[in-house]
Protein backbone atom coordinates (compact mmCIF):
# COMPACT_ATOMS: atom_id res chain seq x y z
CA UNK A 1 0.00 0.00 0.00
CA UNK A 2 1.27 3.28 -0.85
CA UNK A 3 1.71 5.01 1.88
CA UNK A 4 0.95 8.56 1.37
CA UNK A 5 -0.78 10.22 -1.43
CA UNK A 6 -1.74 13.66 -2.54
CA UNK A 7 -4.76 14.88 -5.42
CA UNK A 8 -5.01 18.65 -5.74
CA UNK A 9 -6.69 20.69 -8.41
CA UNK A 10 -9.67 18.76 -7.79
CA UNK A 11 -13.75 19.15 -7.57
CA UNK A 12 -13.97 17.27 -4.62
CA UNK A 13 -17.53 15.95 -4.11
CA UNK A 14 -18.28 15.48 -0.27
CA UNK A 15 -21.77 14.59 1.55
CA UNK A 16 -23.44 18.01 0.65
CA UNK A 17 -20.89 20.60 -1.40
CA UNK A 18 -18.43 20.76 -3.97
CA UNK A 19 -15.22 21.89 -3.00
CA UNK A 20 -11.91 22.97 -5.27
CA UNK A 21 -8.49 21.68 -3.62
CA UNK A 22 -6.71 18.71 -2.12
CA UNK A 23 -6.97 15.65 -1.10
CA UNK A 24 -4.42 13.93 1.38
CA UNK A 25 -4.97 9.90 1.17
CA UNK A 26 -2.48 8.06 3.99
CA UNK A 27 -2.50 4.10 4.32
CA UNK A 28 -5.29 3.56 2.05
CA UNK A 29 -7.64 6.26 4.71
CA UNK A 30 -8.72 9.92 3.51
CA UNK A 31 -6.74 12.02 6.02
CA UNK A 32 -7.24 15.36 5.04
CA UNK A 33 -9.56 17.58 2.76
CA UNK A 34 -7.80 21.58 2.29
CA UNK A 35 -9.43 24.05 -0.12
CA UNK A 36 -7.36 25.85 -2.27
CA UNK A 37 -4.14 25.29 -4.09
CA UNK A 38 -1.55 24.85 -1.35
CA UNK A 39 -0.96 20.73 -1.40
CA UNK A 40 1.60 19.25 -4.13
CA UNK A 41 0.69 16.35 -5.74
CA UNK A 42 -1.04 14.91 -8.44
CA UNK A 43 -2.82 17.46 -10.58
CA UNK A 44 -6.17 16.38 -11.26
CA UNK A 45 -6.67 19.32 -13.85
CA UNK A 46 -9.96 20.27 -12.38
CA UNK A 47 -11.85 17.30 -12.95
CA UNK A 48 -14.51 15.64 -10.41
CA UNK A 49 -12.71 13.50 -7.11
CA UNK A 50 -15.98 11.30 -6.43
CA UNK A 51 -16.25 8.26 -3.82
CA UNK A 52 -16.09 4.86 -5.45
CA UNK A 53 -19.42 3.67 -6.65
CA UNK A 54 -21.10 0.97 -4.68
CA UNK A 55 -23.15 -1.35 -6.41
CA UNK A 56 -25.54 -3.81 -4.76
CA UNK A 57 -27.11 -5.45 -7.69
CA UNK A 58 -25.40 -6.18 -10.93
CA UNK A 59 -26.00 -9.22 -13.28
CA UNK A 60 -23.08 -8.46 -15.49
CA UNK A 61 -20.90 -11.49 -14.09
CA UNK A 62 -24.07 -13.61 -15.54
CA UNK A 63 -23.77 -12.52 -18.77
CA UNK A 64 -19.82 -12.52 -19.09
CA UNK A 65 -20.19 -16.22 -18.28
CA UNK A 66 -22.82 -17.13 -20.52
CA UNK A 67 -22.40 -14.56 -23.25
CA UNK A 68 -24.81 -16.81 -25.66
CA UNK A 69 -27.31 -18.92 -25.01
CA UNK A 70 -25.64 -22.32 -23.95
CA UNK A 71 -22.51 -20.68 -24.54
CA UNK A 72 -20.35 -21.07 -20.59
CA UNK A 73 -17.14 -19.22 -20.39
CA UNK A 74 -14.25 -19.89 -17.98
CA UNK A 75 -15.78 -18.67 -14.32
CA UNK A 76 -12.33 -17.19 -13.95
CA UNK A 77 -12.05 -15.73 -17.38
CA UNK A 78 -15.42 -14.12 -16.86
CA UNK A 79 -14.30 -12.64 -13.54
CA UNK A 80 -11.54 -11.26 -14.81
CA UNK A 81 -13.39 -9.20 -17.74
CA UNK A 82 -16.29 -8.86 -15.44
CA UNK A 83 -13.80 -6.83 -12.69
CA UNK A 84 -12.21 -4.90 -15.36
CA UNK A 85 -15.45 -3.38 -16.80
CA UNK A 86 -16.65 -3.13 -13.57
CA UNK A 87 -13.29 -0.86 -11.94
CA UNK A 88 -13.39 1.19 -14.93
CA UNK A 89 -16.69 2.29 -14.92
CA UNK A 90 -15.87 3.54 -11.03
CA UNK A 91 -17.15 0.85 -8.75
CA UNK A 92 -15.12 0.04 -6.16
CA UNK A 93 -17.65 -2.33 -4.20
CA UNK A 94 -19.81 -4.91 -5.98
CA UNK A 95 -22.19 -6.89 -4.74
CA UNK A 96 -22.28 -9.87 -7.88
CA UNK A 97 -26.17 -11.06 -8.21
CA UNK A 98 -26.23 -14.86 -8.92
CA UNK A 99 -29.32 -16.61 -9.69
CA UNK A 100 -29.84 -19.74 -7.66
CA UNK A 101 -33.15 -22.22 -8.27
CA UNK A 102 -33.69 -24.28 -11.56
CA UNK A 103 -35.40 -23.94 -14.44
CA UNK A 104 -36.54 -25.23 -17.62
CA UNK A 105 -33.67 -23.11 -19.29
CA UNK A 106 -31.12 -24.19 -16.41
CA UNK A 107 -32.14 -27.42 -15.05
CA UNK A 108 -28.72 -27.74 -13.61
CA UNK A 109 -28.53 -24.28 -11.71
CA UNK A 110 -26.23 -24.74 -9.11
CA UNK A 111 -23.50 -25.94 -10.72
CA UNK A 112 -23.17 -22.93 -12.97
CA UNK A 113 -23.80 -20.71 -9.23
CA UNK A 114 -21.37 -22.18 -7.67
CA UNK A 115 -18.64 -21.93 -10.42
CA UNK A 116 -19.67 -17.95 -10.12
CA UNK A 117 -18.94 -18.08 -6.30
CA UNK A 118 -16.22 -20.16 -6.58
CA UNK A 119 -14.62 -17.84 -9.00
CA UNK A 120 -15.30 -14.59 -6.80
CA UNK A 121 -13.91 -16.52 -3.69
CA UNK A 122 -10.93 -17.01 -5.44
CA UNK A 123 -10.08 -14.09 -6.93
CA UNK A 124 -10.62 -12.48 -3.35
CA UNK A 125 -8.20 -15.20 -1.52
CA UNK A 126 -5.64 -14.06 -4.28
CA UNK A 127 -6.25 -10.47 -4.30
CA UNK A 128 -6.22 -9.87 -8.01
CA UNK A 129 -9.63 -8.30 -8.26
CA UNK A 130 -9.53 -4.66 -8.84
CA UNK A 131 -12.91 -3.84 -6.79
CA UNK A 132 -14.05 -5.57 -3.80
CA UNK A 133 -16.76 -8.01 -4.49
CA UNK A 134 -19.44 -9.87 -2.62
CA UNK A 135 -22.01 -11.78 -3.29
CA UNK A 136 -25.79 -11.44 -4.04
CA UNK A 137 -27.72 -14.87 -4.12
CA UNK A 138 -31.01 -13.89 -6.40
CA UNK A 139 -33.78 -16.49 -5.21
CA UNK A 140 -36.21 -17.54 -7.83
CA UNK A 141 -39.05 -18.61 -5.22
CA UNK A 142 -40.98 -20.71 -7.76
CA UNK A 143 -38.07 -23.13 -8.28
CA UNK A 144 -38.30 -26.32 -6.62
CA UNK A 145 -34.28 -26.47 -5.50
CA UNK A 146 -34.15 -22.68 -4.38
CA UNK A 147 -33.70 -23.61 -0.72
CA UNK A 148 -31.22 -26.04 -1.26
CA UNK A 149 -28.89 -23.85 -3.80
CA UNK A 150 -29.15 -21.11 -0.58
CA UNK A 151 -27.88 -23.37 2.07
CA UNK A 152 -25.03 -24.18 -0.44
CA UNK A 153 -23.53 -21.02 -1.20
CA UNK A 154 -25.32 -19.07 1.98
CA UNK A 155 -22.66 -19.64 4.50
CA UNK A 156 -19.41 -18.14 3.77
CA UNK A 157 -18.69 -13.91 4.65
CA UNK A 158 -18.43 -13.34 0.81
CA UNK A 159 -22.47 -13.66 1.24
CA UNK A 160 -24.04 -10.11 2.09
CA UNK A 161 -27.21 -9.79 0.47
CA UNK A 162 -30.11 -12.03 -0.72
CA UNK A 163 -33.28 -10.86 -2.62
CA UNK A 164 -36.19 -12.97 -2.98
CA UNK A 165 -37.95 -12.57 -6.45
CA UNK A 166 -40.71 -13.87 -8.37
CA UNK A 167 -41.00 -13.32 -12.15
CA UNK A 168 -44.24 -15.79 -12.59
CA UNK A 169 -46.47 -14.50 -15.11
CA UNK A 170 -49.39 -12.12 -13.87
CA UNK A 171 -46.62 -10.69 -11.06
CA UNK A 172 -44.58 -8.19 -10.36
CA UNK A 173 -42.20 -7.25 -13.08
CA UNK A 174 -44.87 -9.30 -15.51
CA UNK A 175 -47.79 -8.28 -14.38
CA UNK A 176 -49.01 -7.96 -17.85
CA UNK A 177 -49.16 -11.49 -19.48
CA UNK A 178 -48.07 -9.39 -22.71
CA UNK A 179 -44.94 -8.20 -21.79
CA UNK A 180 -43.78 -11.73 -19.91
CA UNK A 181 -44.74 -13.20 -23.02
CA UNK A 182 -42.17 -10.61 -25.02
CA UNK A 183 -39.67 -10.74 -22.56
CA UNK A 184 -39.31 -15.04 -22.83
CA UNK A 185 -40.63 -15.09 -25.85
CA UNK A 186 -37.44 -17.60 -27.17
CA UNK A 187 -38.62 -20.00 -24.24
CA UNK A 188 -42.47 -20.24 -25.17
CA UNK A 189 -42.55 -22.36 -27.81
CA UNK A 190 -43.53 -21.54 -31.72
CA UNK A 191 -47.35 -21.45 -30.96
CA UNK A 192 -50.47 -20.85 -28.88
CA UNK A 193 -50.62 -24.16 -27.86
CA UNK A 194 -46.72 -24.29 -26.46
CA UNK A 195 -47.16 -20.82 -25.39
CA UNK A 196 -49.92 -21.74 -22.54
CA UNK A 197 -48.22 -25.02 -21.78
CA UNK A 198 -44.78 -22.87 -20.50
CA UNK A 199 -47.27 -20.21 -18.46
CA UNK A 200 -49.26 -23.07 -16.71
CA UNK A 201 -46.17 -25.02 -15.85
CA UNK A 202 -44.91 -21.49 -14.08
CA UNK A 203 -48.30 -20.70 -12.74
CA UNK A 204 -48.47 -24.74 -10.97
CA UNK A 205 -44.71 -23.76 -9.73
CA UNK A 206 -45.57 -20.54 -8.06
CA UNK A 207 -48.57 -21.68 -6.49
CA UNK A 208 -46.24 -25.18 -5.29
CA UNK A 209 -43.13 -23.54 -4.18
CA UNK A 210 -43.15 -19.30 -3.47
CA UNK A 211 -44.41 -19.32 -0.52
CA UNK A 212 -42.87 -22.02 0.90
CA UNK A 213 -39.41 -21.25 -0.23
CA UNK A 214 -39.81 -17.68 0.67
CA UNK A 215 -40.39 -18.70 4.50
CA UNK A 216 -37.35 -20.89 4.47
CA UNK A 217 -34.75 -18.67 2.77
CA UNK A 218 -36.12 -15.37 5.13
CA UNK A 219 -35.97 -17.49 8.12
CA UNK A 220 -32.60 -18.62 7.05
CA UNK A 221 -31.16 -15.46 5.90
CA UNK A 222 -31.98 -13.66 9.57
CA UNK A 223 -30.13 -16.44 11.50
CA UNK A 224 -27.52 -15.99 9.14
CA UNK A 225 -27.40 -11.97 9.23
CA UNK A 226 -27.36 -11.60 5.39
CA UNK A 227 -29.27 -8.41 4.72
CA UNK A 228 -32.78 -9.31 2.73
CA UNK A 229 -33.95 -7.35 -0.11
CA UNK A 230 -37.51 -7.61 -1.81
CA UNK A 231 -37.92 -7.68 -5.64
CA UNK A 232 -40.39 -5.85 -8.07
CA UNK A 233 -42.65 -5.36 -5.74
CA UNK A 234 -46.03 -3.83 -7.22
CA UNK A 235 -48.79 -3.99 -4.39
CA UNK A 236 -49.51 -2.41 -0.95
CA UNK A 237 -49.95 -6.45 0.04
CA UNK A 238 -46.12 -7.07 -1.48
CA UNK A 239 -44.62 -4.61 0.54
CA UNK A 240 -46.43 -5.45 4.13
CA UNK A 241 -45.06 -8.52 3.53
CA UNK A 242 -41.54 -7.29 2.62
CA UNK A 243 -41.72 -5.41 5.70
CA UNK A 244 -43.31 -8.31 7.94
CA UNK A 245 -40.11 -10.60 6.76
CA UNK A 246 -37.65 -7.99 7.81
CA UNK A 247 -36.40 -6.90 4.36
CA UNK A 248 -34.01 -3.50 4.19
CA UNK A 249 -34.08 -3.16 0.57
CA UNK A 250 -36.94 -2.89 -2.11
CA UNK A 251 -35.79 -3.74 -5.41
CA UNK A 252 -37.05 -2.46 -8.63
CA UNK A 253 -40.77 -1.65 -6.94
CA UNK A 254 -43.17 -1.53 -10.46
CA UNK A 255 -45.85 0.59 -8.95
CA UNK A 256 -45.31 4.25 -7.33
CA UNK A 257 -48.08 3.23 -4.82
CA UNK A 258 -45.27 0.36 -4.03
CA UNK A 259 -42.57 2.89 -3.55
CA UNK A 260 -44.66 4.94 -1.62
CA UNK A 261 -45.36 2.62 0.79
CA UNK A 262 -41.79 1.11 0.99
CA UNK A 263 -40.77 4.31 1.50
CA UNK A 264 -42.96 4.90 4.69
CA UNK A 265 -42.04 1.61 6.10
CA UNK A 266 -38.66 2.81 6.34
CA UNK A 267 -37.12 0.62 3.46
CA UNK A 268 -34.65 1.40 1.15
CA UNK A 269 -35.81 2.09 -2.54
CA UNK A 270 -33.63 0.33 -5.04
CA UNK A 271 -33.60 0.99 -9.14
CA UNK A 272 -32.30 0.78 -12.26
CA UNK A 273 -29.45 3.27 -13.32
CA UNK A 274 -30.25 1.90 -16.86
CA UNK A 275 -33.84 3.62 -16.03
CA UNK A 276 -32.55 6.60 -15.58
CA UNK A 277 -30.63 6.97 -18.44
CA UNK A 278 -33.47 5.43 -21.01
CA UNK A 279 -35.46 7.77 -18.98
CA UNK A 280 -37.77 4.50 -19.07
CA UNK A 281 -38.50 0.76 -17.42
CA UNK A 282 -37.12 -1.89 -20.36
CA UNK A 283 -40.49 -3.88 -19.41
CA UNK A 284 -42.88 -1.05 -18.89
CA UNK A 285 -43.32 0.03 -15.32
CA UNK A 286 -42.63 3.36 -13.09
CA UNK A 287 -39.60 5.70 -13.94
CA UNK A 288 -36.77 5.71 -11.88
CA UNK A 289 -36.83 9.58 -12.25
CA UNK A 290 -40.27 9.88 -11.52
CA UNK A 291 -39.10 8.02 -8.10
CA UNK A 292 -36.29 10.59 -7.86
CA UNK A 293 -38.68 13.81 -8.31
CA UNK A 294 -41.02 11.68 -6.00
CA UNK A 295 -38.52 11.93 -2.97
CA UNK A 296 -39.14 7.86 -3.47
CA UNK A 297 -35.58 6.53 -4.10
CA UNK A 298 -32.74 5.98 -2.05
CA UNK A 299 -30.14 3.69 -4.44
CA UNK A 300 -29.40 3.10 -8.21
CA UNK A 301 -28.20 0.10 -9.37
CA UNK A 302 -26.32 -1.14 -12.83
CA UNK A 303 -28.22 -4.23 -13.17
CA UNK A 304 -26.74 -5.05 -16.51
CA UNK A 305 -24.99 -2.25 -17.86
CA UNK A 306 -21.91 -1.03 -14.83
CA UNK A 307 -20.95 2.47 -16.68
CA UNK A 308 -25.18 3.30 -16.44
CA UNK A 309 -24.62 3.91 -12.56
CA UNK A 310 -22.15 6.93 -12.89
CA UNK A 311 -23.99 8.17 -15.78
CA UNK A 312 -26.84 7.86 -14.42
CA UNK A 313 -25.92 9.97 -11.28
CA UNK A 314 -24.30 12.69 -13.47
CA UNK A 315 -27.70 12.79 -15.50
CA UNK A 316 -29.76 12.86 -12.55
CA UNK A 317 -29.44 16.81 -11.79
CA UNK A 318 -30.37 18.29 -15.39
CA UNK A 319 -33.73 16.13 -14.91
CA UNK A 320 -34.90 16.19 -11.35
CA UNK A 321 -35.50 20.23 -10.37
CA UNK A 322 -33.83 20.74 -6.92
CA UNK A 323 -31.07 18.13 -6.99
CA UNK A 324 -27.97 18.93 -7.14
CA UNK A 325 -24.85 16.37 -7.35
CA UNK A 326 -23.74 15.25 -3.90
CA UNK A 327 -27.31 14.44 -3.54
CA UNK A 328 -27.17 12.56 -7.01
CA UNK A 329 -24.12 10.46 -6.30
CA UNK A 330 -25.56 9.45 -3.18
CA UNK A 331 -27.59 7.66 -4.59
CA UNK A 332 -24.62 5.29 -6.11
CA UNK A 333 -22.30 5.34 -3.01
CA UNK A 334 -23.01 6.63 0.60
CA UNK A 335 -27.02 5.03 0.16
CA UNK A 336 -26.36 1.80 -1.09
CA UNK A 337 -23.04 1.39 1.05
CA UNK A 338 -25.17 2.23 4.16
CA UNK A 339 -27.79 -0.46 3.19
CA UNK A 340 -25.18 -2.94 3.48
CA UNK A 341 -23.94 -2.08 5.90
CA UNK A 342 -20.75 -0.52 5.36
CA UNK A 343 -20.09 2.85 7.66
CA UNK A 344 -15.99 2.83 5.96
CA UNK A 345 -16.88 3.82 2.55
CA UNK A 346 -19.75 5.99 -0.07
CA UNK A 347 -18.18 9.09 0.91
CA UNK A 348 -15.42 11.70 0.81
CA UNK A 349 -14.23 12.44 4.55
CA UNK A 350 -11.70 11.93 6.72
CA UNK A 351 -11.22 8.69 8.15
CA UNK A 352 -12.82 7.35 5.20
CA UNK A 353 -11.52 4.31 2.79
CA UNK A 354 -9.71 6.03 0.03
CA UNK A 355 -12.08 4.69 -2.21
CA UNK A 356 -12.13 7.47 -5.34
CA UNK A 357 -13.04 7.85 -8.81
CA UNK A 358 -11.70 10.48 -10.74
CA UNK A 359 -14.32 11.94 -13.59
CA UNK A 360 -13.84 13.96 -16.49
CA UNK A 361 -15.20 17.20 -15.58
CA UNK A 362 -15.89 18.47 -19.45
CA UNK A 363 -16.61 16.88 -22.71
CA UNK A 364 -19.52 14.73 -24.08
CA UNK A 365 -19.37 12.37 -21.66
CA UNK A 366 -18.05 12.08 -17.75
CA UNK A 367 -15.32 9.71 -18.83
CA UNK A 368 -13.76 7.67 -15.63
CA UNK A 369 -10.22 9.29 -15.90
CA UNK A 370 -8.65 6.94 -12.37
CA UNK A 371 -9.96 4.76 -9.82
CA UNK A 372 -8.23 4.30 -6.36
CA UNK A 373 -9.57 1.44 -3.94
CA UNK A 374 -7.82 2.19 -0.63
CA UNK A 375 -5.64 4.43 -2.08
CA UNK A 376 -4.21 2.10 -4.43
CA UNK A 377 -4.45 2.76 -8.35
CA UNK A 378 -6.90 -0.23 -9.87
CA UNK A 379 -7.97 1.82 -13.16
Amino acid sequence: MVPETVFRNARIVLADDIVTGSLLVRDGVIAAIDPGTGREGEDMSGDYLIPGLVELHTDHLENHYRPRPGVFWDPLAALHAHDAQIAGSGITTVFDAVRIGSDVDLPDMLAHAQKLVDAVRAGQQAHWLRAEHFIHLRCELPSHDVVDHFDALADHPSTRLASVMDHTPGQRQFRSLEAYKNFYASQMGSNAAEAQAYLDARLAEHERYSGPNRQAIVSRARTMGIALASHDDATLAHVEQAEADGVAIAEFPTTLEAAAAAHEAGLSILMGAPNVVRGKSHSGNISATDLVAAGLLDILSSDYVPFALLQAAFVLPSRVAGLDLPRALATVTRNPARAAGFDDRGEIAPGKRADLVRVAADGPLRAVRGVWREGQRVS
